[in-house]
């Protein structure tokens, strides 16, 4: 049987640095930053190169959102720190990056019933007034893939991209095995 092929479309990494930080002296000194407390608890500092989001928060915590290999994840949250530590030397060096989230893509290349789908596979949830997938909750790896009638996946709360990966064709296989699609 075929591998399903995925793409990584986002990935949502955090650190922590250990310690607080002023958002107020902060914010006026970096580039392609908002900071609007009345919208939003954070800074919210855009690079581009790898092209993502990272928002700061005053905790001394950061979320990097946008990156689509946990490389560039990794290497967004460093030139952030890099950012902050220019402006404030008490920066730790070492700090946790933790991967939180990992989104990616997949097409099964067969057209899916998700009514009949529904019925005969367990840990789904469908409801097509509300939203047009099906959701279907893998427990290993702990995923969670959103099926959609046009054979497109898309598979959430991986932490590594082999993770989505298997939960994409564990769940393909699961479909087979279900005679609810054809290899």
């Amino acid at each position: 049987m075929a591998d399903v092929e995925i793409k990584v479309e986002n990935i949502v990494a955090s650190a922590t640095l250990g310690k607080e930080l002023e958002l107020p002296r902060i914010a006026p000194a970096l580039e392609n930053v908002e900071y609007n407390l009345e919208q939003f608890p954070g800074l919210v500092f855009k690079l581009k190169d790898p092209k993502t989001a990272a928002l700061i928060f005053g905790s001394g915590k950061l979320v990097c959102t946008g990156a689509k290999c946990i490389e560039d994840s990794i290497k967004a949250i460093h030139m952030t720190v890099d950012r902050i530590r220019e402006l404030d030397a008490d920066i730790p060096e070492e700090f946790e990056i933790k991967i939180q989230n990992i989104v990616a893509s997949a097409n099964l290349g067969k057209i899916l019933n998700l009514e009949a789908v529904a019925l005969d596979l367990e840990n789904t949830e469908y409801e097509p007034e509300q939203f047009p997938g099906l959701v279907y909750r893998l427990a290993d790896p702990k995923v969670v893939l959103l099926l959609f009638g046009s054979g497109k996946v898309v598979c959430t709360g991986a932490k590594t991209a082999e993770q989505a990966s298997l939960g994409v064709q564990k769940t393909k296989e699961r479909l087979m095995e279900l005679y609810l699609i054809e290899e």
